[in-house]
Formats: structure tokens, sequence, C-alpha cells
């Protein structure tokens, strides 16, 4: 009996520690569905943050980010392209992206100011798009890099580099970034990335299947909405 029961006990303690593992994972809902997505809508603010698409589609979506993020990454390069296909670019869709910069993400914040440089010189997406890139190159999980990197990939991406540099060293859109992470933090956001369509938060870099679903159901229950409607 005591053979039988030890190993029996080896197996449930091992499936319980794999078990934690999983669900204990950044990105991940604690305590929610499945699938990460959390019934109760919110109100988020579209704000004057950079945008994809047109302001009068149906579907608002806006994620709260983090450029240091490998969840974020995740989700920019496995979902945010299918979501612009299919969505975006057939109007059916607006995206907005919104900084929420975590702490123990040492590059996170200086990334949302770099972003916000670019976009004073109307490249946010390119810089966007280069952060998370740049990132990929050198492998999964987190990766590190810094202010260096930052002025690099500008020059890269076409940006003057002089003017760039000046916007960073001043953190001249530190209000931006802090109002972002306020309203973030207002609508239960806690990790990220966090994403609201048309309220309905989905947290985590979840499949595409699961935003899929979300934006089809408001197609064809929600009212096309007048500008802001959801979103204050």
């Amino acid at each position: 009996m005591q053979k039988l029961t030890l190993p029996a006990a080896i197996i449930i303690a091992a499936l319980v520690i794999a078990g934690a593992i999983l669900y204990d994972k950044p990105g991940i809902v604690k305590g929610g569905a499945d699938n990460g997505v959390a019934a109760e809508k919110k109100e988020v603010s579209l704000d004057n943050d950079a945008r994809l698409g047109t302001e009068s589609a149906q579907i608002e979506i806006v994620e709260f980010s983090d450029y240091q993020c490998p969840f974020c990454r995740r989700f920019w390069s496995d979902t945010l392209p299918l979501i612009k296909k299919d969505y975006i670019d057939t109007g059916k869709a607006v995206f907005v992206y919104r900084d929420y910069p975590l702490s123990f993400h040492p590059a996170a914040e200086i990334s949302a100011h770099a972003s916000e440089c670019a976009k004073d010189q109307n490249k946010f997406w390119e810089m966007h798009d280069k952060i998370f890139s740049e990132q990929t190159k050198k492998g999964e999980g987190t990766v590190t890099y810094g202010e260096n990197e930052l002025k690099l990939w500008a020059g890269e991406i076409g940006l003057n580099v002089s003017v760039f540099n000046q916007c960073l060293a001043s953190r001249k859109n530190k209000a931006e970034v802090e109002a972002d992470f306020a309203d973030g933090t207002a609508a239960g956001v806690s990790g990220t990335p966090t994403t609201f369509i048309n309220g309905t938060p989905v947290v985590g870099a979840q499949p595409y299947s699961v935003f899929q679903e979300i934006i089809e159901d408001e197609l064809k229950n929600s009212p096309a909405p007048k500008k802001n409607s959801f979103f204050k």
C-alpha cells in the first residue's frame, strides 16, 4: 500500500506545481476566465494617442502595453497583424495604443517616451514596430536594451535624431505617458497587454480567435458608434 501511495503523492504534487506555473505566468489572467476575457465592460478613453483606422469604426480597440513585455511583443507579432488585416484595414475597427510601462521592466518607461517623441515627428508606428522588431532579433523572453539603442533605432527609421534626442532627454511627453498609465489603472489594468474591445477587457497575449470572437459579436450586436460613444 505504501509503495502505491508515495508515487501517487509525487504525481499529484507535480500536477499541482505544473498548474501553479501555468496560471502564474505573466500575461495570463488569474482568477478569471480561461481565455483571459473579463465579463464586465469598462470605460476607457481613446485620449489623443496614436491610432490605426478610423474613429467612426464600429469597433474600438484600446491596448495598454509595455514595450519590454514579451507578451506584448507576442501580441504585436502574432495577433495585431491579423486584427489589422481583417478589421482595421477594412474600416470595421480603430486601434489605439496606450502606454502602460511596468516598473520591473527598466526599458519600458523610456521606450514609451521614445515612441511619443517619434509621434511628434509623425513616425509613431515606425518606432513602435522598430522597438518590438529589434527585440525579436535578440531572442525570446525579456530583452535587455536601453537609451542608446533607442537613439540608434530613431536614426534608422529616419527621425531627426537631434530633435529626438532632445525630446527624450527632456521627457517632453512625461504627462502623456503618466496619463495613459493612470487611465489604464482606473480601468482595472494591472498587467500587460490588456486590450479593451468596445470596453470588454482581454488580458494577456491571447490567441487571435479570442479577439475575433469578441469583435464578431460586437459587429452583430452593437450599433455603429458615433465618435467616442464607447469611450470618453
